[in-house]
Formats: C-alpha cells, structure tokens, sequence
C-alpha cells in the first residue's frame, strides 16, 4: 500500500482547492462552489422571424396554378409568377425589409416544405383548416366555391343535385376535396395535384365537373370558351385565405397580421384581386 507524507497530502489537497475554486468560485460564506456556471453551453431561442431578418430573406411556398391567386404568365420574355398572392408576398417581405425568394410546388406538398423548414410561409388561397398542422393568420380574402362544367352540359348540371353520382375533380390537399365529399351524394371523387390538369379534364368530358374557388373557376371559365360557371352554391360553402406558417412562431405570424390589416384597411386587397384577374389571359 502506497503511503504519503503529511507534506504531499497538503500539497493535494491545496491542489484540488484551486482546481474547485478555477471551476466554480466561491460563495459568501467562503465555501467553495462547484455549480457550473448555469449560462454556459445553454443555447438562446432565436425566433423564425428574427432568422428571417438574420438571413435577409423570406422563402414564399405556393402553388402557381391557381389564377388569381397565384399563377405563371410570362413578362418581358420571362415566365414570372404573379397573382394577388404573391403581391401580399411582396409587401410581407418589404415591410419585413427582406428580399423575397418564391418556391412553386404542388399544393399538397406545401405543408411538408413549411414543416420541413424549405419555406418559411405559405401563401396559396388556402383555407385555415385546423386538420392542417401549421398555424394560421387572419383570413385576409374570402370568396365563395364555384364549380365549372364543360359547355356541352350546361343543360344536364343547374343543380347540387345533378352532381350526385357524377365523376367530380378537386385540388388534392384542399378545402374543396371536403365540400365534394360532404355535399356531393354517391360521389365519384378525382383528385389532382393541380388545376390546369382537373380543368383538362372537364374540358374533354374525362370528368363532369370541378369545384374550385369561383374567382379561379370565373378566371378558367373567361380563358376557355367550352367552360362555363354553374350557377350553384354549396351549404357553408364561404371559406377564406390565410397565410401558413410552421407552428411555434407567434411573433413571425403577428408581424403578418399587422401587416394584412394594414392591406385590407387601405384597399390594398381588393386592388391585387382586380389586377390579377385582369393578368389572367
């Protein structure tokens, strides 16, 4: 068994003194602290807005197929993204002060890419379903649905119910797959990732019908001679336009609000809404 002398004992014992006192300090009393300093390796809760602003860049998720909300048409020789959502888009991200950056996709992959941090909002003409795991701001436009029939059977469709038992198109992912399902009898569902595909459709009698918003099916219907608008309304068919963001962001989602109120106060909306339906060819 090793032994030591009173004099190397000391000499350990004044060691580890200092090595207590170099890590933790002192209290008051004298007593040595070994608390590690409780601020270090502790990380700080950046939030997405001020991420936002770090980056000098907000990322817009949307689906740009459905005039006019959101919609391609080429400028200047350049096929550019517009609609009266993305001129929201663009007001978010001036009074933001950052430069704003536009991913197209399909609209039932929108909500993967905002959970997934590869948008930072989306803008869509979507409806604030509380089925969809994101959090929502204020409606900011609301129109009523429309369903658009092909003009060979503008005698056969006037009715809800000369829809029933009928092959009806919806956006996948949408607020109108619902209305479809739950006011459509004995129906003959067909969902696709995007319009221009679902009014093919109805435009080659591949489908009877397609509900979508009626500012988007008025757009196709002026666009498309053989289209024409049903005059119907649905049950609770009134929905409204949010904006989405990853949920956990409150200050993110009431820096939109304050911006939105500002747009619908002074008019803002309405003018984009009328300007885009005049952009739609």
């Amino acid at each position: 068994m090793m032994k030591f002398s009173k004099t190397k004992i000391l000499l350990l014992m004044m060691a580890v003194m200092l090595v207590l006192v170099a890590c933790g300090g002192t209290d008051t009393n004298g007593d040595v602290d070994v608390d590690i300093d409780q601020d270090q390796g502790s990380e700080q809760t950046v939030s997405k807005l001020d991420e936002i602003k770090a980056a000098g860049k907000i990322v817009l998720g949307t689906s740009a197929d459905y005039p006019p909300y959101e919609f391609h048409k080429e400028i200047d020789g350049k096929d550019t993204i517009v609609g009266f959502d993305i001129e929201i888009a663009k007001e978010i991200a001036k009074a933001l002060d950052v430069e704003l950056e536009i991913k197209d996709m399909d609209f039932d992959g929108l909500i993967l890419a905002l959970n997934a941090d590869k948008v930072d909002f989306v803008l869509a003409g979507m409806t604030p379903d509380p089925e969809r795991d994101v959090d929502f701001s204020k409606i900011y436009y609301r129109a009523l649905q429309g369903v658009l029939i092909n003009t060979e059977n503008v005698d056969k469709f006037k009715t809800v119910e000369d829809l029933y038992g009928k092959r009806i198109g919806a956006q996948k992912g949408t607020i109108q797959e619902k209305i479809a399902e739950s006011e459509i009898q004995d129906l003959d569902l067909k969902g696709l990732a995007k319009i221009p595909d679902l009014v093919l459709e109805v435009k080659h009698n591949k489908i009877d019908a397609v509900i979508m918003e009626k500012p988007v099916a008025e757009a196709y219907a002026d666009r498309h001679d053989d289209l024409i608008l049903m005059d119907l309304t649905f049950e609770d068919a009134e929905g409204g336009s949010a904006v989405a963001v990853k949920r956990g962001n409150p200050e993110l989602i009431e820096e939109i609000n304050k911006i939105l109120d500002r747009l619908m106060e002074d008019g803002s909306v309405d003018k984009y809404v009328v300007e885009a339906i005049e952009m739609v060819d």
